[in-house]
């Protein structure tokens, strides 16, 4: 069947309660057809468990070929209106395409000979008001390129789109399952990677870094932060002065303080680089 308006109904955590109407497609034929066309276009796939034939088997090999996040479910974990004909399969459409990590990783590592680029790295985002209003921070302070956890993340949805005010359609973004090794990666081809953290030990103060060449800024989780091996591939850990009394910040509003301190040794190195 065709892609639909939808009202999710048989979901009942918050998250799905958030997401936009026009998130999902169902039907084999629908979903066959994205996966087969525009694979980039789809996050994630939930096949019903117990369902099996030639085309759902097409559409599990379709999924994992292209790196696609597999789920097998309840029916009544999918979230489409009852009664609706989803025959046992239900795919998620991402708000913006997703690139590869290797492909993200050539483009950066070529644009490195005109330019210094900054890739900002969302270790577990969880919520999607966050994850929406950091993309739209991201795209304002020059952080044109992001990656994602694959799981444990919002999904880049309608209501990441609707926060982020478009900007998710400027982005080049990716999702990765093994954070920790894509990081490894970043290092391997010269990005030095700076991790935001609220205190501990050899953490530096974001006005006494010197936040110069190619970066990573990595943003952690709501409540746990960081991931500790994450966390080992930071090269510096820092962290934003606050008053003694308050030292929390929301991730979103601390993600925008980092990377528009960044931008602004970023002007002052090079001030005719401020269009």
């Amino acid at each position: 069947m065709a892609k639909e308006r939808v009202s999710p109904q048989n979901g009942s955590n918050a998250e799905q309660q958030q997401e936009s109407d026009t998130d999902f497609i169902w039907g084999i034929n629908s979903v066959l057809e994205a996966l087969a066309q525009r694979p980039e276009s789809i996050s994630e796939l939930s096949v019903q468990k117990g369902k099996a034939g030639a085309r759902i088997q097409q559409l599990v090999d379709l999924a994992r070929q292209n790196k696609i996040k597999l789920r097998f479910v309840d029916p009544q974990r999918f979230s489409v209106p009852r009664n609706c004909n989803h025959q046992g399969v239900v795919a998620r459409v991402t708000a913006a395409p997703l690139y590869a990590f290797e492909d993200l990783l050539a483009l950066l590592d070529q644009a490195r000979g005109t330019d210094m680029p900054k890739v900002l790295v969302l270790d577990s985002i969880q919520d999607p008001h966050n994850l929406g209003s950091i993309l739209r921070s991201a795209l304002a302070a020059g952080f044109t390129d992001i990656i994602l956890t694959r799981e444990r993340s919002a999904p880049l949805g309608g209501t990441v789109a609707k926060i982020s005010a478009g900007a998710v359609s400027h982005l080049r973004i990716c999702q990765v399952t093994n954070l920790s090794d894509s990081l490894q990666k970043m290092k391997d081809v010269g990005f030095w990677v700076y991790g935001a953290v609220v205190d501990g030990e050899n953490v530096g103060s974001i006005y006494d870094i010197e936040f110069s060449g190619a970066l990573c800024l990595v943003i952690g989780s709501e409540g746990k932060g960081i991931r500790p091996l994450v966390q080992k591939q930071c090269d510096q850990l820092v962290t934003i002065p606050m008053d003694k009394t308050f030292d929390s910040l929301n991730a979103a509003v601390a993600a925008a303080v980092i990377m528009f301190e960044i931008r602004r040794q970023e002007i002052v190195r090079t001030p005719d680089r401020t269009e």
